[in-house]
C-alpha cells in the first residue's frame, strides 16, 4: 500500500473595498508575508496590513490580512 502525501492548501481572507474576500495562493514557496506583498500590487491597502493565522478549517489552511489603517471622517 503505498502512501499519499497531500499538503494543506491555503486560503487567505482580507477585507478589501469593504468586502470580505478569499484570496487564492499565487505559490505555495511563498511565506504568508511574500503573498501579502505579491496581492499589495493590486491592493493598496495590503501595505500596511497584518497577517495572522493559519486557522485550521477542514483540510485548509486560513490566514487573514488585517489592514491596520482606519478610514478618515
Amino acid at each position: 500500500m503505498a502512501l499519499n502525501i497531500q499538503g494543506v492548501v491555503r486560503t487567505f481572507k482580507a477585507k478589501l473595498n469593504g468586502k470580505d474576500q478569499i484570496l487564492e495562493d499565487p505559490n505555495n514557496a511563498f511565506s504568508p508575508d511574500e503573498v501579502m506583498v505579491f496581492y499589495s500590487n493590486n491592493y493598496p491597502e495590503l501595505t500596511t496590513a497584518t497577517v495572522s493565522g493559519p486557522f485550521l478549517k477542514d483540510d485548509e489552511a486560513v490566514y487573514e490580512f488585517k489592514t491596520t489603517v482606519g478610514t478618515k471622517g
